[in-house]
């Protein structure tokens, strides 16, 4: 089965990577990365941007606060 995008950018921060725009375009043809991490933080991942200026602009890059996930059992 494909992978989604949300999977394959969610993968990508798992591993420890930094994710910005341009490059979830080049590596999973995402135009809307916003739009995923909205996602996926709606599913529960902790995910946090860190806003770095340039010399014309400002960019955020995504990154994964902690990859170790603790699942809570509802008894």
């Amino acid at each position: 089965m494909k992978k989604t995008q949300k999977e394959k950018i969610l993968n990508y921060l798992m591993e420890g990577n930094k994710l910005t725009q341009i490059d979830a375009f080049e590596m999973f043809g995402c135009f809307r990365l916003a739009s995923r991490i909205h996602d996926l933080r709606l599913d529960g991942h902790n995910i946090k941007t860190k806003a770095t200026k340039s010399r014309n602009s400002t960019y955020a890059s995504y990154y994964l606060e902690n990859t170790h996930f603790v699942t809570n059992f509802v008894h």
